[in-house]
């Protein structure tokens, strides 16, 4: 009996930190999550008020929004490759070190940036009517298709601002400063949600400009947004000493370039896989009808808002295991990470169960019809029931990412989406009559697969590894 309480106490003693440790760990964590769950929420409010118009409008809303975010995910990927080296610089106090990092992000923004915009000039329709040929959709696919084109064109205004906070607020916070970027995604919900009401609905004297309005209203808070974090990051130089001299040249040494896309296009190639994974599996579930598409967009809008907390932890794991790894201090690393993996399961845990009361009740906010509704009941609760598991999937995937493993994330990551989630949707979805909802769980089971991948990669320490160290 004593040596069954000793095991116990000693498992408690690796998942469960002390006052101190949760301490460090919130003080990074919620200011990303009141950032993200302030953009969410406003976000749940956009989609909401789009909603109420009609389900076409919120159906063509929802599909760009769909193609956009793989694009946000290429900018992601593109920034975190150098944001690994710009944590583990930061740890080792080389500003130039990140100088560089921030340099490579402008450019690999960029290129992805005009590279989207020109896509979607090119082929932004077709794009659209790849979510347009389920069942029952044939009367109200032109319309859903007009509605996509207004606010696509509109969105596309937006992706420079975006695109600059991504590679400024990135690198803030892998140096250690999460509360500007919070701040100003506060200020730019709020501006996006006021305008999203004067414009949406024609308040004030405004037209009434429905999905342009929204669109309007997005592109104007991340203008504002931008100008926030870029005059504050410039104004603060005793805070952000990298910022000295930054633009004395755009030049990124060759050595550093190509340590950079080593590690980095992995990541970016990463992203962009994952992101048109997720974009297809829409695409295989949109083929039981145009419901399910204005269902899963009701889902996955309060889905966001819940998901706050698992993203928020993932990013503190890439933030304080990367600056001990930075650092050399590699058992502290893997002590700090198996708590911090424990922490992010039990808080989803708690969320989860909140998801599930609401789950019957946010769907009425919408004025669509029955069956989508029911369908959005459906998706949230089993996303809700799957949430500990993709907690512990994105905490193992920022480990891994944290000490360079970029090649085994993208194989943990986007090759599993499309060889098994992808697969699964798609042979569903085409040569079976199973309803759309025991296909999302199906694809949601596959999953488990991973789980005990991550698992065996995160205990092993493949991710333990000082990448910066000795480079010169």
């Amino acid at each position: 009996m004593e040596e069954k309480a000793v095991k116990k106490q000693g498992l408690a003693s690796k998942l469960i930190g002390d006052k101190k440790f949760y301490k460090m760990i919130l003080l990074i964590a919620v200011p990303i999550m009141i950032q993200n769950g302030i953009t969410n929420f406003v976000s749940l409010l956009d989609n909401i008020m789009i909603g109420r118009i009609g389900t076409e409008q919120m159906s063509g809303a929802a599909i760009v929004n769909q193609l956009i975010f793989v694009y946000n995910l290429c900018i992601f990927g593109g920034v975190s490759g150098a944001g690994i080296f710009t944590a583990q610089y930061f740890g080792q106090k080389d500003q130039e070190g990140v100088r560089n990092t921030f340099r490579y992000k402008l450019w690999m923004a960029l290129i992805l940036t005009v590279a989207t915009i020109i896509i979607f000039l090119v082929g932004g329709d077709r794009l659209i009517e790849l979510y347009l040929h389920g069942e029952g959709a044939r009367e109200n696919a032109a319309a859903t298709l007009l509605y996509g084109k207004q606010y696509l064109w509109i969105m596309l205004v937006g992706l420079p601002p975006f695109m600059m906070v991504q590679v400024y607020a990135s690198t803030l916070r892998e140096c250690g400063e999460t509360v500007v970027p919070m701040k100003a995604g506060i200020t730019a919900v709020l501006i996006n949600l006021l305008f999203n009401y004067i414009l949406i609905y024609g308040k004030f004297g405004a037209p009434v400009l429905g999905v342009r309005g929204a669109a309007i209203a997005t592109v104007l808070s991340r203008y504002v947004e931008a100008i926030i974090v870029i005059s504050w990051t410039h104004r603060h130089k005793e805070k952000n000493p990298y910022i000295e001299g930054l633009y004395r040249t755009l030049k990124v040494p060759a050595y550093m370039t190509k340590k950079i896309l080593i590690k980095g296009t992995p990541l970016l190639f990463n992203e962009a896989l994952w992101a048109a994974g997720m974009a297809m599996l829409t695409q295989c579930y949109s083929v039981r009808g145009l419901n399910v598409v204005a269902g899963l967009n009701i889902s996955n809008t309060i889905n966001n808002v819940f998901n706050i907390v698992f993203i928020a932890l993932g990013d503190s794991v890439a933030i304080v295991v990367g600056q001990l790894l930075g650092a050399g201090e590699m058992k502290k690393a893997r002590e700090t990470d198996t708590k911090m993996i424990a922490f992010s399961v039990f808080c989803c845990t708690c969320v989860a169960l909140v998801m599930l009361v609401l789950a019957p009740f946010f769907p009425l906010l919408y004025n669509t019809n029955a069956e989508a509704r029911e369908l959005a009941k459906y998706f949230i609760m089993i996303t809700a029931i799957f949430m500990p598991q993709n907690a512990f999937l994105h905490a193992s995937y920022f480990t891994l990412r944290s000490g360079g493993k970029t090649i085994i994330t993208f194989l943990f990551d986007s090759v599993f989406i499309w060889c098994v989630s992808v697969t699964i949707a798609f042979t569903l979805s085409r040569f079976t009559a199973l309803p759309v909802i025991g296909i999302y769980t199906l694809v949601q089971l596959g999953d488990i697969i991973k789980c005990v991948i991550g698992f065996i990669l995160v205990k092993k320490g493949v991710w333990l590894q000082n990448i910066v160290a000795h480079e010169k």
